[in-house]
């Protein structure tokens, strides 16, 4: 069947947008492919209609999996066998779940990419059918890119370890370097990567930096024009999110905040409430947004500057879908460039914990009866060397790409279960060895009040068995409702390929490494700036930065073609920092943190950072917590050097 017919027949749509049809007839002829085509054009169908036809099951990779809510929404609307997996699934819908994709009943599962770590989930991949891997948001690949996942290096190490035929990439944020990147790693040729272009003639651009002092006026007469129109207003910080929100509704208008630090639930009442026409208007960080395809978005107003000119881009790509004419608005000026500055300097591991860090690594041969491999649980050493997660995990990416460590697996420490049977009735189901091999695993466990706890090592020792039976007999017991199976603290393996290196020398070269990148950051952040304040088409440079030669020289609907260049120049006079009170503003901070305060750390207070340890000890609630958030980072750490020197 015709690939349009087959569109007309499952979705109802009687055309294909721009690029659609390419993509499905490279993916339905057996070809590994990419689709980069802007937000809101219709990527996801992509991999939805090709998913119908293929033999097998489609696997859909996320970094999030709140992206993934409105695809099954729409898979499951047409009548297509869609299912995700998460941690808000009870036992049984998991592994019904499970079931269905092993059995062939799915047609598309899809799953987070931190999901691959899980052992449990890949021992059950292992027994399913897969016949393409599809990657969103797939420009996470890449250093190169805005939004680096470490995770995601795996991906092509994944697509061959469970036998996976093809893959299709997804992004509408991809430049140049970037799609080269993901081309290389994939091994997708070039003919095989469609590029629609990146110009949308329906999306009005409008500079318009605002003073702080007026922002929130300027704000709210900008809404009270149309009210009811669909909006989304980006904000940096959550407490930003909240004061904005808060203040709108004081003057009548109806909005709700969104950001990462509320409860999921929360999160997905007030999304489902906006989609349905509930709620107007939302004020959020950019934890907002990824993966919403609601169409008739009409504005899109920048409170505070974007991250990037690839953030940007995403952000504005949510309005206008249904191809009517939307505003995208930048109210902020570069009052507010400090905080996203602040945002890169908090990723940057400090170089005593990089060098911490790689005497475990060093020294773990000795602990380990003179086997090379390390173990670490990723949380806890997160806390012990007050590293963000993604910065860690970076930092380990690092060190597997210098040749120091390579990733092995992830296993559980700790499986525990609670019997639905009696265990001596289990044991009767079997004849002959398998009999004797649950006998063994049941008399190597230990009771524990309401749990009982699986001696993994104990039946490897006293039943000469491997960990994959003993784990492939726990989930089939589990899968047939015999146990109700967990698992708990998961542990990273790796192979230790060189130990002989100098901690010092290394540590200081990994370091350099995060300070480039920190550069890089950086540099992204004032090229955003130049493009906005540039004289010439916003519309057309925003084209050409993704690659896009084809947008006309002048656009006429951005600021820039109606009004000319403008100036994102803060008028706004920061105290020196030299007139600010040490110890008024550090005396709770050091009660609270105690001998771990340094120079560095204490910026990040100031500066409203957040880190692995300031969560622990509850900094942010510190009275001064952020207090010099418009400030520069650098500039505020050298202050506090220059004290503590003098001091």
């Amino acid at each position: 069947m015709e690939s349009l017919q087959l569109l007309k027949r499952n979705f109802g749509f009687e055309s294909f947008k721009l690029g659609q049809q390419e993509v499905i007839e490279k993916v339905l002829s057996g070809k590994s492919a990419s689709a980069i085509f802007p937000t809101g054009s219709g990527k996801s169908l992509s991999y939805q209609l090709p998913a119908i036809q293929l033999p097998a099951l489609t696997l859909v990779v996320s970094p999030l999996l709140s992206l993934m809510k409105d695809q099954l929404d729409f898979l499951l609307k047409h009548n297509i066998k869609a299912a995700r997996l998460d941690s808000s699934l009870d036992r049984s819908e998991y592994n019904q779940v499970l079931q269905q994709a092993k059995s062939g009943e799915l047609k598309i599962l899809m799953i987070s990419v931190e999901r691959f770590k899980n052992e449990r989930f890949r021992a059950q991949l292992k027994q399913m059918q897969i016949s393409m891997m599809v990657v969103d948001e797939a420009h996470c690949i890449s250093e190169w890119g805005h939004n680096f996942r470490p995770d995601y290096l795996k991906l092509p190490q994944y697509q061959k370890e469970f036998n996976i035929g093809q893959c299709l990439l997804l992004t509408a944020t991809a430049t140049p370097q970037v799609i080269t990147d993901m081309k290389k790693k994939f091994n997708i040729s070039t003919e095989d990567v469609v590029i629609t272009g990146f110009y949308r003639s329906n999306l009005k651009l409008i500079m318009k930096p605002t003073d702080v002092t007026n922002r929130l006026v300027e704000l709210h007469q900008s809404l009270q024009n149309t009210p009811h129109a669909p909006t989304i207003i980006y904000v940096t910080l959550q407490k930003t999110a909240e004061t904005v929100a808060a203040y709108l509704n004081q003057n009548n208008l109806n909005v709700q905040h969104y950001h990462a630090g509320m409860k999921p639930e929360v999160r997905e009442q007030i999304q489902n409430q906006f989609m349905q026409g509930e709620i107007s208007c939302i004020v959020a960080t950019i934890a907002f947004g990824m993966g919403i395809d609601k169409t008739d978005v009409r504005r899109v107003i920048h409170y505070d500057l974007p991250k990037s000119i690839e953030n940007y881009a995403q952000e504005i790509g949510r309005s206008g879908r249904d191809g009517k004419t939307a505003t995208c608005e930048i109210l902020a000026n570069n009052g507010s460039l400090q905080v996203q500055e602040n945002f890169v300097y908090g990723d940057t591991p400090e170089l005593p914990v990089i060098k911490q860090l790689l005497e475990q690594i060093k020294h773990c041969q000795s602990q380990n009866s003179h086997e090379s491999y390390w173990e670490t649980k990723l949380t806890s050493l997160s806390n012990e060397l007050n590293i963000r997660p993604l910065p860690l995990k970076t930092l380990l990416v690092y060190l597997e790409l210098e040749g120091i460590i390579t990733p092995k697996f992830t296993y559980f420490e700790e499986y525990a279960f609670k019997s639905i049977q009696n265990t001596q009735k289990i044991i009767n189901l079997f004849k002959g060895e398998r009999r004797s091999f649950i006998q063994a695993l049941f008399d190597q466990c230990v009771v524990k009040k309401t749990w009982t706890y699986v001696d993994i090592q104990a039946i490897m020792d006293n039943y000469n068995s491997d960990r994959d039976r003993i784990l492939t007999a726990l989930e089939w017991l589990d899968d047939q409702g015999h146990l109700d199976l967990q698992a708990k603290l998961a542990v990273e393996r790796f192979d230790v390929t060189d130990n002989d290196f100098d901690e010092g020398t290394l540590s200081k070269k990994m370091y350099q490494l995060f300070l480039n990148k920190e550069e890089t950051e950086i540099k992204r952040i004032h090229n955003m700036i130049a493009l906005f304040e540039s004289g010439h088409c916003i519309s057309r440079q925003l084209a050409m930065y993704f690659g896009d030669q084809q947008a006309p020289e002048r656009c006429g609907h951005c600021s820039v073609c109606q009004n000319g260049a403008v100036s994102f120049q803060s008028q706004q006079k920061h105290s020196s920092l030299s007139s600010m009170d040490f110890e008024s503003l550090t005396h709770e901070f050091k009660l609270a943190i105690g001998n771990s305060m340094t120079a560095n750390n204490t910026a990040k207070y100031l500066c409203g950072i957040h880190t692995p340890i300031f969560t622990r000890l509850k900094v942010r609630s510190l009275p001064h917590f952020g207090i010099l958030e418009q400030q520069p980072f650098q500039a505020v750490k050298t202050w506090l050097n220059d004290y503590i020197d003098k001091t």
